[in-house]
Order: C-alpha cells, then sequence, then structure tokens
C-alpha cells in the first residue's frame, strides 16, 4: 500500500512540475519566436487557415465543414491556448463557416469579421448563435480596413469595398492580404472572376505577393489569368477534399498556374500546409 502511494504521489508530483514548466516556458517561447506563421489547414472540401504572428496574435480565416477545423488547430495550437485574436468569415458558405460555430464556442475570440451578405444559407445559423451566446464583438470587413498587430505584420482588407446585403456570397468574399516585411500572402475566398478583375482595377501591381489563396478550391470560375499574372506568386494553395463532386481543380486554373510556373501545394495531397518566414526567408512545409 506504502508503495503503490509512494508511486502515485511521484506521478502527481512530475504531473505538476510538467504543466509548470510549460506554463513558465510557453510565454519565453512565443516572444522568441520571431516569425509569422500561416498554416492552410487540411480539413477537406472547403477553407481552413490558421495565422500566428510573431508576438503570438492569432487569426482565424474560414473554418471548412464540421468540427476536423478543432482537430486541425489542435495541431498547430498549444493544448493550453484557447484564445483567438479574430475569427474571419470571408463568406457564408458551409464549406467555408461550417466549423466556425465550434470554434466560437470552445475558443475565446475577441473579433468576429464578415463580409455582410445577408444570412441565407443554413449553415450560418449555428454561427449567429454561438456569436450572440458568447458575446462576441462583430465587425463588417470593408476595404481600406487595417489591422497593425504591432510587430510588422499588417492585415488588409480589399474587398468587399461598400454594402453586399444582396450580393451573391460568392461575390462578396471578403479578400485579404497579409505582409510581414518583404513577404506577403493574397487571399481570395471564393471570389469569380468577375470580382478579380474589378480587384485588378483597384490594385493592379499591389497585389503582387508571394503566397496565393487559390480562389475557390481551384474552380474554373476563379483564378483568372488576369489576377495571377498581377499577384505572381511563388507559391499557390489549393484548399480542397481529394474526392469532392465539384471536379476541383480545374485543368483550365492548373495551366494558368503551371504558364506562370507557380509551385501549387495541394491540401488533398500535401496534407497542412505551413509557411514561416522572418519576413525576408520563407519556408514552407507540409504534414505529408
Amino acid at each position: 500500500m506504502y508503495v503503490k502511494n509512494k508511486q502515485r504521489l511521484l506521478l502527481f508530483t512530475f504531473i505538476l512540475l510538467t504543466l509548470a514548466t510549460a506554463a513558465i516556458w510557453a510565454p519565453i517561447l512565443t516572444v522568441e519566436n520571431k516569425s509569422l506563421t500561416v498554416s492552410f489547414l487540411n480539413v477537406g472540401q472547403g477553407d481552413a487557415i490558421f495565422i500566428q504572428t510573431p508576438s503570438g496574435r492569432q487569426v482565424v480565416i474560414d473554418g471548412g465543414q464540421g468540427n476536423v477545423v478543432l482537430r486541425e488547430l489542435g495541431e498547430v495550437m498549444p493544448f493550453f491556448d484557447r484564445s483567438l485574436d479574430i475569427v474571419i468569415a470571408t463568406h457564408p458558405d458551409a464549406d467555408h463557416i461550417g466549423g466556425l460555430s465550434e470554434i466560437l464556442k470552445r475558443y475565446d475570440v475577441q473579433v468576429f469579421m464578415r463580409p455582410g451578405v445577408a444570412y441565407d444559407t443554413p449553415a450560418m445559423g449555428p454561427v449567429i448563435t454561438a456569436l450572440k451566446e458568447q458575446g462576441i464583438q462583430e465587425l463588417f470587413a470593408r476595404r481600406g480596413q487595417q489591422i497593425d498587430f504591432g510587430d510588422g505584420v499588417y492585415l488588409t482588407i480589399l474587398l468587399p469595398d461598400r454594402d453586399v446585403l444582396d450580393f451573391d456570397p460568392n461575390e462578396a468574399s471578403i479578400v485579404l492580404k497579409v505582409e510581414f516585411e518583404n513577404r506577403s500572402f493574397l487571399f481570395t475566398g471564393d471570389s469569380p472572376v468577375n470580382m478579380e478583375e474589378y480587384l485588378v482595377s483597384l490594385d493592379g501591381e499591389q497585389l503582387a505577393s508571394d503566397v496565393l489563396k487559390i480562389g475557390h478550391h481551384g474552380s474554373k470560375t476563379s483564378s483568372s489569368e488576369l489576377l495571377v499574372g498581377y499577384v505572381d506568386p511563388d507559391y499557390g494553395v489549393l484548399s480542397r477534399g481529394c474526392e469532392n463532386s465539384y471536379g476541383h481543380p480545374s485543368q483550365e486554373v492548373l495551366g494558368i498556374l503551371s504558364q506562370f510556373e507557380i509551385q501549387v501545394l495541394d491540401t488533398c495531397n500535401n496534407g497542412r500546409i505551413t509557411f514561416q518566414t522572418d519576413g525576408s526567408v520563407l519556408y514552407v512545409e507540409s504534414a505529408r
């Protein structure tokens, strides 16, 4: 009996010391990490992106469908971290917001951003309920808004540039750019070609980015030659399910990406895709 109690005491002491060590070192490790991390989560047919800035600020863009995003966040965030600074819903399609209600329930979210399109999709109902229950601050995304994280990272909203209440959900997609010194990422949601053309007319060469989230999972309705040419990325990321019924990615889009000699990464083939940069050098790794 004495031996068993002693073993339990030692085990309990070890657990306490482990937790204490994690609590002490976690803030230090966060401060010492001077990199911007952008992870394209493997959520099947859908979008979900996790961003962490050098100072530890965290942003989630979209949440895929179902609860798979929770598992993915558990892989890229420490187990003790239950807060997010910003959650962004690019538009109210189920493959972008289906997992957001669970994120809003399980994480302490400071701000929720959305385009302001009408709530006419079934997937948006649970999200609205979670926002109300948790008392989370909501903000309509509008062109010109910029978030300065105070560590060299800026998040800038490019679209929408007006009230989109009556817009088609895809045309209302939030388009945003994340910049850290000499490196940048462009996220286009499901913006169709007509919105891409409009974006080019507004920003032109300012759209240039190192990484482009390929619009609408590689659908032929997005990723026009015009936009891809102006962005001129080194990497294009496809977020999609392997056996999706839409035929994504389209051969037409793959041809455009090949034409511009863009290295294509695909969550279907590569799993979770993570970029890290100190503002100068850009590294990429995949889960497979």
